[in-house]
């Protein structure tokens, strides 16, 4: 019951009682709550249901700081807060179109137990609201477009299943190689819906995030007979603090996001490269001999990496004297440097515990002084286990845990890995037992305990999916000739959901709360830290387990940039939470060599844009298990399309680098040349995503929002608004069927031969040739694009040479673009601020003007322009001031080719044909 209202112009303040005795159906029953509604934004409104003595945990504002003193009149906003005061219910409502967007009345649902997801019994859907338990439930359109919630390998694809089987995305961080429709490395409670008004046709976005460390089941499903669908939040403790974003466009709902959570981090020019790693390269002779062999092949390598085999006796901080020689990795490091290219190593979360007092590990020994450890709830060291034996767990929330960090990041660089950025692993916390099992035991012993792959007793033999032993033999690499080559079998999604009931205890211990969440490992203690350990102030892990991943790559990132401060960090890491992106790029995890996981890697992408961490690409190839020639074919050419672009693979598995096979490294660098070309585009489009939020990838429906047979498309994907990617995701096929936005109302023209791609008039689809070793790139009419005219080896040499501009006019003969540039390196917040240079390119009645402004200097020159869509022969092209310019018309096309060039980009330009 809703009482004390206090309203004001900017939303309002009410104090919120039980109804009723307290049921204390999975904890104890907080009878007296705080209500508040702010109007922050025209577009963002903030709601928040908390326990008026605030003893339940919150996210530190000092590590998740939130706009403070933004309000407006609620008059002036896009969204409406409706409410009901006894019994409370509220409600979200769109101004423009009354539209309910959030609806926690739920007068549409059945009132008695139901069941909906498999396993699942959904019964009752009031506001529940416990020290140890949260329920909320909104009522939603039935089978509501949803997308998001994760970190997720969803089987349903990139748009969520609510049916009636539905979807339990379980927020709980863990390490667990990447599992169909369960809980793994991140947690992100934040959803966009999509909805397309049947009868006009118009559409809308908006977003809701629960800003919450909780362990958590997000449950999306259809009760039986209902006639809505609903979203409910069961929660292992925290506050219901929930943020709405109006949108209304997807991308707008997503930019919304990124300024209350933190935009992504600025992007060095370089990390947009193609790296190169493994777990298994032995030592530095073979690291070294992967890169002449890479060069050998000429396939561009742009940053080398290590796995844990760095390490002398697979301790942080260290390299192994006999394979990787302190001075000799320096060595090799500078090496690549005066070839233009970079090292990055692996970092992991998990520090060794010294066992004796000779043991002169000084990460361990100063860490331990200065008490930034985690403990057990008797103050003891909370003691795990990982690769080196037992290990401790850094305490992101002690005091002087950041110093002690850098310090020891800053040792290992001045000792000779002289890093370009770190590699964030195995920071969900990962554990190899469950609690602190080094707790009394022998500290001495270093036997690991886990057995590494490629070792007896862990073997990776598998056979490649799909290859056929029979037809095929059992020695070698098969050869590839596109036919066959998956055997007889095809590649399918995985299983439907099946999840087990939660079940009811009477336990309040926080290592088993009463209300069991669906983890993958059922234990919350299982691989990791056990929930009742303690940080400093007493936050015990089952409270903020799921942001020991982002407040790790908060840490790392200042540390970087105290230790180089002239230079952008750059950090890709496993563990993510709502705001990562604004330290950390993320990969998606121990992947699987399998076509389903190449599929995955799209709807992975797109999902982490939604997430404001675009800095995101799959370990190319697969890790797990072992590859084939064709699927990493194709999945080399995929990967050079999304933004962070690596293959890496297991030890013990066959060796998947690209000049393996012939077909592979030719695919490759046919691909890398493509990306390498248009790298002015890819960085751009990282400067709009730092500066206002706007994703880099999106899926088609992001750009044509009024589309319906877009929503469930996830096998294509868009590069910005100008480039649509139309990869090969299943095997034994030479073509690819792809859907082209726009209803016949958009000129598609494919990249290579700048052919225009008509649709198919009913289906809005074409059939395109995709032979092994290439992939479909469209351009879409109305687009300008920057490249780079001649890729080479290195983005440094690639941006050294000149410029080139595509133009691809639309029906009107129009176009538009811009570029983004600056050296590629200095952090944007330097002393007078980021020196740089936007360029914008109109192109209207057959002419294109560029028009440039900013500090930064340009120093290569423009050198040639295509136009395409250009009717008729022109008689003359002339540049500002009457100059005449070179150029031919090829008719079949319709290419204008303007060659000769040498403008300069730091000055307006008009060029005009006619």
């Amino acid at each position: 019951m809703l009482s004390d209202i206090h309203e004001a112009s900017s939303g309002l303040v009410a104090r919120l009682r039980l109804a009723g005795p307290p049921c204390n159906a999975f904890g104890t029953d907080i009878d007296d709550l705080t209500v508040m509604v702010t109007y922050e934004t025209p577009t963002r409104l903030h709601v928040v249901i908390e326990d008026t003595a605030t003893h339940q945990f919150r996210l530190p504002t000092q590590f998740f700081p939130r706009p403070i003193g933004e309000e407006i009149s609620a008059g002036d906003s896009d969204l409406a807060f409706n409410y009901e005061p006894s019994p409370f219910a509220f409600w979200i409502t769109r101004k423009a179109t009354g539209d309910t967007l959030f609806d926690t009345r739920l007068s549409s649902l059945p009132t008695a137990p139901t069941k909906a997801l498999d396993g699942e019994v959904l019964d009752g859907f009031q506001l529940v609201f416990e020290d140890r338990y949260l329920q909320l439930t909104s009522a939603l359109p039935l089978d509501a477009n949803i997308y998001g919630l994760g970190e997720a390998v969803a089987t349903s694809g990139f748009r969520r299943d609510i049916s009636q089987n539905g979807t339990i995305q379980t927020m709980w961080a863990r390490d667990a190689a990447t599992p169909e429709d369960e809980n793994m490395y991140g947690s992100h409670p934040v959803y966009l819906e999509h909805r397309i008004n049947a009868t006009t046709g118009a559409s809308a976005s908006h977003a809701v995030f629960l800003s919450s460390a909780a362990g958590a089941d997000v449950l999306l499903t259809t009760p039986r007979g209902a006639k809505q669908s609903l979203v409910q939040y069961r929660l292992l403790g925290g506050v219901l603090d929930f943020y709405f974003f109006a949108g209304p466009t997807p991308i707008a709902a997503i930019e919304q996001y990124g300024a209350l959570a933190g935009r992504p981090a600025w992007v060095p020019y370089w990390a947009f490269g193609f790296h190169l790693c493994r777990w298994g390269y032995a030592d530095l002779a073979d690291t070294r001999a992967q890169v002449e062999r890479m060069r050998a092949a000429s396939i561009p390598l742009e940053v080398m990496w290590n796995d844990i085999e760095l390490y002398h006796d697979l301790r942080d901080f260290t390299t192994d004297p006999v394979g990787f020689p302190p001075e000799d990795v320096r060595a090799f490091i500078r090496e690549l440097a005066a070839r233009n290219q970079r090292y990055i190593p692996i970092l992991d979360a998990a520090i060794p515990h010294v066992a004796n007092d000779t043991d002169e590990y000084l990460p361990f020994l100063t860490g331990f002084a200065r008490d930034v450890f985690v403990k057990n709830p008797d103050k003891t060291t909370f003691v795990g286990q990982v690769w080196p034996g037992y290990t401790v767990f850094p305490d992101w929330f002690a005091g002087g845990v950041e110093e002690w960090w850098g310090e020891a990041i800053a040792n290992w660089s001045a000792l000779g890995v002289e890093f370009a950025g770190l590699w964030l692993d195995m920071n969900e916390p990962a554990s190899f037992c469950a609690g602190s099992c080094g707790t009394g035991a022998d500290l001495t012993n270093t036997t690991p305990a886990v057995v590494f792959p490629g070792e007896p007793g862990n073997l990776v033999t598998d056979w490649p999916e799909g290859y056929d032993a029979h037809r095929w033999g059992t020695s070698g690499n098969i050869s590839v000739d596109g036919l066959l080559t998956f055997g007889d079998s095809t590649a399918v999604r995985g299983s439907a959901l099946a999840v087990p009931a939660s079940v009811r205890r009477a336990t309040r211990d926080p290592n088993d709360p009463p209300y069991a969440i669906h983890n993958g490992w059922g234990d919350l203690a299982e691989k990791t830290l056990a929930p009742n350990a303690t940080y400093a102030g007493g936050i015990v892990d089952l409270d903020a387990h799921n942001i020991y991943g982002y407040m790790e790559e908060r840490a790392t990132f200042r540390a970087l940039r105290r230790i180089r401060p002239d230079e952008r960090p750059f950090l890709i890491s496993r563990s993510t939470f709502a705001s990562s992106g604004h330290w950390s790029g993320h990969w998606l995890g121990d992947n699987f060599s399998k076509w389903s996981y190449l599929r995955y890697n799209i709807q992975g992408v797109l999902q982490f844009q939604l997430f404001q961490i675009p800095m995101v690409g799959a370990d190319t190839c697969g890790f797990n298990g072992n590859t084939d020639e064709e699927l990493c074919n194709r999945w080399m050419s995929l990967s050079a399309f999304v933004p962070f672009y690596r293959n890496h693979n297991v030890r013990g598995a066959i060796s998947q680098e690209p000049y393996r096979w012939d077909s592979v490294a030719l695919a490759s660098r046919a691909a890398i040349a493509i990306r390498y070309a248009m790298l002015p585009y890819w960085y751009t489009l990282f400067a709009d995503v730092a500066t206002n939020g706007t994703p880099p990838m999106r899926a088609l429906f992001f750009e044509f929002p009024d589309e319906a047979e877009l929503l469930s498309v996830d096998l294509q994907f868009m590069i910005g608004s100008n480039v649509l990617v139309a990869p090969v995701t299943t095997p034994n096929v030479s073509t690819v069927t792809a859907i082209l936005p726009g209803r016949g109302h958009v000129i598609w023209r494919e990249w290579y031969k700048h052919l225009e791609v008509a649709a198919d008039a009913t289906h809005n689809s074409v059939e395109l040739n995709a032979p092994l070793g290439h992939i479909p790139v469209l351009i879409r009419g109305g687009s300008a694009l920057l490249l780079h005219a001649q890729p080479a080896y290195t983005t440094a040499e690639t941006r050294a040479g000149p410029y080139t501009l595509l133009i691809s006019l639309d029906a009107t003969g129009a176009a538009f673009g811009h570029a983004y540039v600056d050296d590629g390196i200095s952090p944007p917040d330097t002393v007078g601020a980021i020196v740089n240079r936007t360029l914008r390119f109109d192109v209207s009645d057959s002419a294109l003007a560029i028009s440039s402004s900013g500090a930064y200097i340009i120093t290569q020159t423009l050198t040639d322009i295509t136009v395409l869509g250009v009717l008729a022969a022109p008689s003359g092209v002339r540049l500002a001031g009457g100059l005449p310019a070179v150029f031919t018309y090829e008719a079949g096309v319709r290419r204008l080719n303007i060659t000769g060039l040498a403008l300069s980009l730091n000055e307006n330009v008009r060029v005009s044909w006619a």
